[in-house]
């Protein structure tokens, strides 16, 4: 799950965090009122969207005067934002932060994340942060550096300095100040079960301070029934109607911009399904991972979430039988299919447990199911029905 910047920077707050002072609206006369309040002599207006890479997109402005800030406001909001992250569809912005103008002397980049081969947390960052970081990223990757943190002794504070020493920061009161702002980053990534944390920029500013100029926190979904408070922040608008029936059937779908439908059961098998799919020239409409487990129902609701994108041209069904054997599997194909109606070509490829039956089943079911054995041909016979 994702947030807007304005509530990552609540929670910020919460951890000490330092970040500008700034105020939302969600229409120009209020940008305004809010602009005065603020004070000082400029204003930053930034699209609230969950997605980076808004500077670009026009999703961000400064504005000198309380005039620009209602007509920033303005052309801002209601704006259908596009950005390299959003792909070719955005939904509109129904909200912008306001926020005092900080005298910037350098950009930089923190982030934390988890790194699921050591399985720890590492600390990414960069001297050169900014709205050019993925630039750098491709074309500097050496100007990106990474520190591993022990989950047992969490970040130590010579890890803090190192990495403040390594982005550049000398001197004792900003080295103190580094130190203090990557601790809490830190905890406020293992307190709130974050996926990731991200500042960029955090800037040092003219006058010698350390800011978290920008905030992007992602939360592990699996860890939110231990956080209510911030599952509370969950903005439905934003999802996908598919995402939103998948997320209460319980399943994990992610929604892409492809025409091939997937369905598959384990995370691993879905990665290997849509690279397979990808290789042989096709684009995945989406990743659904139905579980071990699935059942009947689970069958028919994944199908109903794969057709309710209408860019989708043909269905994979890509399952391995173990916990759910290949007959109990098929039978639920077929029934769903009953149910459901695809409307669209349908390949299967199943495996495991009782293979040879569920293969059976789908022959005698009187449908039109494209059965295969291999992932490979499966994922041939799934791109060429698209197409």
């Amino acid at each position: 799950m994702n947030i807007y910047e304005y509530q990552a920077k609540e929670i910020f707050r919460q951890y000490k965090v330092a970040v500008p002072q700034g105020l939302t609206a969600s229409d120009p006369d209020t940008a305004r009122k809010n602009a005065e309040k603020i004070g000082g002599e400029g204003w930053v207006i930034k699209a609230q969207v969950l997605a980076g890479g808004r500077g670009k997109a026009g999703g961000i402005k400064v504005a000198r005067t309380l005039d620009e800030v209602q007509e920033y406001a303005g052309e801002i909001l209601g704006k259908a934002l596009v950005t390299k992250q959003t792909g070719s569809t955005a939904s509109k912005v129904q909200t912008v932060l306001v926020e005092q103008l900080v005298n910037i002397d350098r950009e930089l980049y923190v982030a934390m994340a988890v790194d699921r081969v050591l399985a720890r947390v590492v600390c990414i960052a960069s001297s050169r942060g900014g709205v050019d970081i993925e630039d750098t990223a491709e074309n500097e990757p050496g100007s990106i550096f990474k520190e591993y943190i022990d989950p047992i002794t969490g970040l130590m504070p010579f890890q803090a300095r190192k990495i403040a020493f390594r982005l550049g920061i000398s001197g004792k009161e900003a080295l103190k100040k580094a130190v203090n702002i990557l601790t809490r980053l830190y905890t406020v990534f293992t307190g709130c079960d974050c996926s990731l944390a991200e500042i960029n920029p955090l800037v040092i500013t003219k006058e010698n301070e350390i800011i978290a100029l920008d905030a992007k926190l992602g939360f592990d979904d699996s860890a939110l029934m231990r956080q209510p408070d911030i599952g509370k922040l969950r903005n439905e608008e934003e999802e996908s109607p598919a995402e939103k029936m998948a997320r209460e059937a319980g399943l994990s779908y992610i929604s892409l911009e492809g025409s091939i439908g997937c369905m598959v059961n384990g995370a691993g098998l879905a990665m290997s399904t849509m690279d397979s799919i990808k290789f042989y020239g096709g684009q995945p409409a989406n990743f659904l991972d139905v579980g071990g487990g699935a059942s009947r129902d689970t069958v028919t609701r994944a199908f109903t979430i794969l057709m309710s994108d209408k860019n989708v041209k043909a269905i994979l069904v890509n399952i391995f039988g173990g916990i759910l054997q290949c007959d109990l599997l098929a039978e639920g194909i077929v029934a769903a299919c009953h149910e459901v109606k695809p409307g669209v070509p349908l390949v299967v490829r199943l495996e495991g447990t009782n293979v040879e039956k569920g293969r059976q089943i789908l022959r005698d079911s009187g449908l039109n199911i494209i059965s295969e054995d291999t992932m490979k041909d499966a994922a041939v016979k799934a791109v060429e029905a698209a197409h």
